[in-house]
């Protein structure tokens, strides 16, 4: 048989233990999660820091290079233009492709105020800068606006391919009271 005070004691024992909070480990408290926090947080810093580091040294082995589009270049032959002004090449290279009945020339798309690019309006049939309003007839001459001359022109030859060879290297300017180099050979090709 079974002695009726120890099992007083083992129910008595058993309530004491559920009442008692049980004991904490060290690692377990407050204060010493909140260090691992701030452990784990200094140490993601310095990691973030040493890697954008990394990342800005590996910049230095990559040049910074600008792909500007060729200064010198060909369009097709002059049988390729009919009359008017050609917008094809505005995008790839800055230039408006104008073929008359007794010449073409290249207009190089630059407003003279302050260097913008027009637009050609085909139903005004005219170039208008969106910047101030300066106004182009499709010879690219100014006639509204605060444009002070006419649009320049882009040195154009043929080339013995038959190619139509643009350099915008070379432009040709007209300004009043000055030498127009709108008749210059190089700045149209006849015909």
């Amino acid at each position: 048989m079974t002695n009726p005070s120890a099992q007083n004691e083992k129910v008595v024992g058993a309530a004491a233990e559920k009442s008692a909070p049980a004991a904490k480990s060290p690692s377990d408290t407050p204060a010493v999660n909140h260090l691992k926090m701030r452990r784990r947080i200094i140490w993601a810093s310095i990691w973030g820091f040493v890697g954008v580091n990394l990342l800005m040294i590996m910049r230095f082995f990559f040049p910074r290079t600008l792909f500007e589009p060729k200064t010198i270049f060909t369009v097709g032959t002059p049988s390729d233009f009919g009359l008017g002004v050609d917008t094809r090449f505005q995008q790839q290279y800055r230039i408006w492709v104008v073929r008359k009945p007794d010449r073409l020339f290249v207009i190089y798309a630059r407003c003279t105020h302050l260097g913008c690019t027009p637009d050609w309006k085909e139903s005004e049939n005219k170039f208008k800068c969106p910047c101030h309003g300066s106004g182009y007839d499709s010879d690219g001459i100014n006639f509204e606006g605060p444009a002070p001359r006419p649009m320049d022109r882009a040195h154009v030859d043929v080339s013995p391919q038959g190619q139509i060879v643009v350099d915008v290297n070379r432009l040709y300017k007209c300004e009043k009271g000055k030498r127009c180099e709108f008749d210059d050979s190089g700045a149209f090709i006849a015909g």
